[in-house]
């Protein structure tokens, strides 16, 4: 299996050969050294099967990954975003397709629309899938924070800061008030996605700029 490990925080090293050649799935051009014999492909659709890349087109949206495949030490970054390490064991994780910076091969991957960040501007919200065992990183702007969801207690996440989730849980998208509506410096309706059930939520101390304006 591959190693992952963070250097400081914001760098991914993945250890690849230990047991004969290896390969990983990283964010396209997000390699920024290695140490060894490595080779690179390009992935298209940025998930497996034609039902991930059909819907990447009908978003709009798009996530492009390579193939990282060989021996020694690769090291992984994407504008100084922090690198935070999931670990799975059978179970999905829902990651926001921005944030996902590498996965080790073992895990399958595929994608989920989830509706829409903003019926008005027609905005895509889709999730890329992992699920199997085995390593992944995530980016975000900050250390991210996980929190818990349980029966008794729903959570609001704004989609900027939204970055994954795992276990059994329900989401939706709702209309919401933010501090930015009450000072009048948003220009739209504002939306939330809202987590009911058991399970854990990631999300970044910092918002990203979305396409269908404030949210």
């Amino acid at each position: 299996m591959a190693e992952f490990r963070v250097q400081g925080t914001k760098v991914l090293a993945v250890s690849l050969g230990g047991a004969g050649e290896e390969t990983v799935r990283a964010k396209n051009g997000s390699m920024v050294a290695y140490e060894g014999e490595m080779a690179f492909k390009k992935l298209t659709g940025g998930g497996e099967g034609v039902r991930g890349m059909v819907t990447r087109r009908l978003t709009g949206e798009q996530l492009t990954m390579m193939e990282v495949r060989g021996r020694g030490v690769c090291y992984f970054a994407d504008r100084a975003s922090d690198v935070n390490l999931v670990r799975l064991s059978g179970e999905k994780l829902h990651v926001e397709a921005s944030a996902l910076l590498c996965a080790e091969s073992g895990l399958r991957t595929g994608t989920t629309f989830t509706g829409l960040r903003g019926a008005a501007q027609g905005n895509g919200l889709f999730t890329t899938v992992l699920e199997g065992a085995g390593q992944a990183a995530l980016m975000s702007h900050g250390p991210a924070v996980l929190l818990r969801v349980d029966r008794s207690t729903p959570l609001q996440v704004d989609p900027g800061a939204y970055l994954a989730h795992q276990g059994d849980l329900r989401q939706q998208l709702q209309s919401g008030v933010n501090f930015r509506a009450l000072l009048g410096e948003s220009s739209g309706e504002s939306f939330q996605i809202r987590f009911e059930g058991e399970g854990l939520v990631y999300v970044q101390p910092s918002e990203r700029n979305t396409v269908g304006g404030e949210l």
